[in-house]
């Protein structure tokens, strides 16, 4: 089995693998790419890319996900659609419900951020173009991959 970082390792000066609560506070408000894997040594799930929107970069977009305000669309919908199929988180939802304590939908897309227990590295660019590019050449060089990234 090929580790999948290793095919895109050379495309970026990648930062280290840190779990996803460490990364968001140390992660640069600059354009550039992330990449997610299930654990600290599992396999790579996920390729994003964060322009200069609103100036918050790479630590913005991966703070949206973090608070579960991304339920819908990249890795937050990707989490929550495995957090969905898995009974046993899914029960304990449903148990919450039951017991009277129903939460909002951002709720259970931050839980399901959590349950995926995801660390992540990224890399940063000049611009959004060159993020674009980059999310582009590593999604081309992993087409093999089982990542969670939809419509590549």
């Amino acid at each position: 089995m090929v580790d999948a970082f290793g095919l895109i390792a050379d495309l970026a000066t990648w930062s280290p693998w840190m779990p996803f609560a460490l990364a968001i506070q140390q992660a640069p408000r600059l354009p550039g790419v992330y990449l997610a894997r299930h654990t600290a040594t599992g396999p790579l799930v996920y390729v994003g890319m964060a322009g200069e929107r609103r100036g918050q970069g790479i630590k913005g977009r991966l703070t949206v996900y973090y608070r579960g305000k991304a339920a819908v669309s990249g890795l937050g919908e990707a989490a929550l659609d495995r957090a969905l199929s898995d009974l046993e988180w899914l029960r304990q939802r449903v148990a919450e419900v039951e017991a009277g304590h129903p939460r909002r939908a951002a709720s259970w897309a931050q839980d399901a951020i959590h349950h995926a227990d995801l660390h992540i590295s990224w890399a940063t660019t000049a611009d959004r173009e060159t993020a674009v590019a980059l999310e582009r050449g590593a999604l081309t060089a992993l087409a093999s991959a089982s990542l969670w990234n939809r419509g590549r």
